[in-house]
């Protein structure tokens, strides 16, 4: 085993298993998470091994308070570390607010923002005794800017980027950073329905973002940028510009 590890939440495929690739690539052994879908988990631990790190998945609900400390406390006790964790799991229930039903709302706010909150307490306590650490947190324009029929999606990655700096502030002495970075349209299973032509129009380089554009900025923020903390990077193709 190497002696840096990558924790990637949802790292099963998109956003997720290009930034656990990007984090291998750059030497990290990686441990991704994933809620469901064993065969795309397995095949992604494959990809990743086969760029010479050692790679493990490991299957919990991040909502779930008790299966995430489980699950923190056995990656701890095999690995010994966590380097760099990178927040990624996340959900929609798109819908307009009038109509939005309280388990839609409820869903995404438990698994998008108190979701990172299970994750993030354990793994910041290893990186505590360690004395460094990184957390990448994925948030989203949408976080920033709001968008109509999303009022659960957007509230979760606005309070993203507020746990975000409050992270930073409270753990940068100890030599741990946290940062944000907030994708804008990227060509995953979650933007499928879209229209991805009618989206360029609006997208001053003309063009959906592609997993790896937030892989290298999740990596940038992760690995190279050892004096920034406390930011949002918005990678969306000069979209709210």
């Amino acid at each position: 085993m190497n002696e840096k590890l990558a924790l990637v939440t949802g790292g099963s495929r998109g956003i997720g298993k290009a930034c656990a690739l990007k984090l291998a690539e750059a030497g990290y052994d990686i441990v991704i998470n994933y809620a469901g879908n064993v065969d795309a988990a397995n095949k992604t631990v494959e990809e990743i091994k086969a760029l010479g790190v050692e790679a493990e998945a490991f299957k919990f609900d991040v909502s779930n308070h008790e299966e995430v400390t489980e699950a923190i406390n056995k990656i701890v006790e095999k690995y010994g570390r966590i380097d760099v964790l990178v927040n990624n799991a996340g959900i929609t229930r798109d819908g307009l607010l009038m109509r939005m039903s309280k388990e839609n709302w409820d869903a995404v706010i438990n698994t998008n923002l108190t979701g990172v909150y299970n994750v993030t307490q354990p793994v910041v306590k290893v990186m505590i005794k360690q004395r460094s650490g990184s957390i990448v947190n994925m948030s989203s324009i949408v976080g920033v800017y709001g968008n109509a029929g999303q009022a659960n999606y957007a509230a979760a990655k606005a309070g993203l980027i507020g746990f975000t700096k409050s992270l930073a502030k409270e753990f940068a002495s100890r030599n741990i950073r946290a940062n944000a970075v907030a994708p804008g349209f990227i060509m995953t299973d979650m933007t499928k329905g879209l229209d991805s032509e009618k989206a360029a129009e609006h997208i001053p380089l003309k063009r959906l973002g592609e997993p790896e554009d937030i892989a290298n900025a999740v990596k940038f923020l992760a690995v190279d940028a050892t004096y920034i903390t406390g930011q949002v990077l918005q990678v969306d193709g000069g979209l709210t510009i």
